[in-house]
């Protein structure tokens, strides 16, 4: 039981993630084939709306958003900083920090990664490598979600017998970047929310909180 413990967090949001995703699949399914139905058009079977544009763009729309959200938060962290928030680092923390502090080269320990323990390209990959993979997941997210948009804007082009359009014209339609800016204003605003508000209100056990009694002040478990 004790890896089920200790990796508890990843495994119970890896559930989460693929209950949230199945009951999308079908209630898409079925909503597509409703409106299928309506329009007097041949039903799809689960199979091939899973292989959709239209299933495609519901789901790369909302992982680019969120691939964005962690890829800025990550950015902005290392230079910013919040005082009172246990999502920020302390006032005066600002930066890269040093060798020292990072634990690479010559002050890696006996247990750190390879990579860490090196000079020359491979720290630097290695030191920034959370901000390239998830700068990476949110570029491929956005283009699957521009592709797929590009299919389903033609498809229905196709029905209405208009010419179909091509990707680029499609990133510079309204429509592309109503349904984009609506994911990111949403991201934004969680993460503002949980910046500020954790400067104030606490959760009692929470890794995401500072200790119930530390003063509003203090940005992190030790004195300000």
């Amino acid at each position: 039981m004790r890896p089920i413990r200790d990796n508890a967090l990843s495994l119970v949001f890896g559930a989460l993630f693929v209950l949230a995703i199945a009951g999308q699949a079908i209630a898409g399914y079925l909503d597509e084939n409703d409106s299928l139905d309506q329009h007097g058009m041949p039903l799809q079977t689960f199979g091939a709306y899973l292989t959709s544009s239209s299933f495609t763009v519901d789901v790369a729309e909302n992982w680019q958003s969120e691939f964005l959200q962690f890829f800025l938060f990550i950015l902005a962290t290392i230079w910013l900083v919040q005082r009172g928030s246990p999502e920020s680092k302390k006032p005066g923390d600002e930066g890269p920090g040093d060798d020292k502090e990072q634990l690479v080269g010559e002050y890696a320990l006996a247990g750190s990664p390879k990579w860490a323990k090196v000079r020359g390209i491979r720290q630097v990959i290695y030191s920034n490598s959370l901000l390239l993979v998830m700068g990476a997941l949110f570029l491929f997210s956005w283009l699957a979600q521009s592709l797929g948009g590009t299919n389903v804007a033609n498809e229905e082009n196709a029905e209405h017998g208009l010419p179909a359009i091509t990707w680029l014209e499609y990133i510079a339609t309204p429509d592309f970047w109503s349904r984009t800016l609506q994911n990111w204003q949403s991201e934004f605003l969680a993460v503002g929310a949980m910046i500020t508000l954790s400067i104030y209100l606490r959760q009692r056990g929470s890794s995401e909180s500072k200790p119930v009694g530390a003063p509003h002040h203090v940005t992190s478990a030790s004195s300000d």
